[in-house]
Parts: structure tokens; sequence; C-alpha cells
């Protein structure tokens, strides 16, 4: 009978254990979410005046912690030729690189976002401002 009673109590301990780690793992993954939807929300595009940057290929990032880009935009008498995404890390918002076709068709940034995937859109759009940003 006091052999039952240690299992009991050493099952109880380890049901506890497991409670208590799915919890903090709960609580860290949505302090990530909301950290990384308040760096979204608060991100700027700048307006770039395009035509003033020199020919080249400028590479940029942005991290926004869930979401990351990196990038390579190709400069071409004074517009926007193309636009490579060499790392896109996405929740699901891979619909999101369809926007280097708007914003290369536009010759500006700051574009309507893809619907459905508005914060890797945000992302991607910060990623272009921050190569261009760096010539």
């Amino acid at each position: 009978m006091f052999a039952g009673k240690n299992k009991l109590k050493v099952l109880l301990v380890i049901v506890l254990i497991v409670v208590l780690a799915v919890a903090a793992f709960f609580i860290y993954f949505m302090t990530n979410v909301n950290s990384y939807q308040e760096k979204v929300r608060n991100t700027i595009i700048s307006d770039i005046d395009i035509s003033g940057i020199p020919d080249g290929s400028y590479i940029g990032e942005y991290d926004a912690g869930l979401v990351y880009a990196n990038v390579e935009v190709h400069i071409e008498s004074g517009k926007i030729a193309d636009i490579l995404i060499i790392e896109h890390r996405n929740g699901r918002g891979m619909s999101a690189e369809s926007i280097v076709d708007t914003i290369i068709s536009q010759q500006k940034i700051d574009v309507d976002a893809i619907s459905g995937a508005t914060s890797s859109s945000t992302v991607i759009k910060k990623a272009i401002e921050l190569a261009l940003l760096r010539e």
C-alpha cells in the first residue's frame, strides 16, 4: 500500500511539472507573438527617391521576430529593375513575396500589402527600404 502512495505522488509531481512546462512555453510563445505584432505594427516605410540611387545591387534585411526577410534590390538608370528575395522566414505569409512585382511596377516601396500576408508584406518592404538606404 505504501508503494502505491509513492507512485501516485511521483505521478502527480510529473503531471505538475508537465503542466508548468506547457504553461511556461505558452507564456513564452505569446510574449514573442505580441512582441512581433508590436514591431510590425510600428514599422514605418520611408518614401525614398529611387531616381537618385546609383546603379547597382543593394542588400537589405529586416527581422521582426517571427518574420524575417533578406532581399537584393537591383537599380538601373534610377529605377528598380529587379528584387530578389534571398530569404523569407514566415508563418503563412509566403504569398507576400509577390509584393516585389507591385513595387517594381509602381517604382515605390510603400505599396498596398498582400491580403492575408500583411506582416510579411511589411517586413519585405522594410528590407527593401533598408537595402536602398545603405547605398
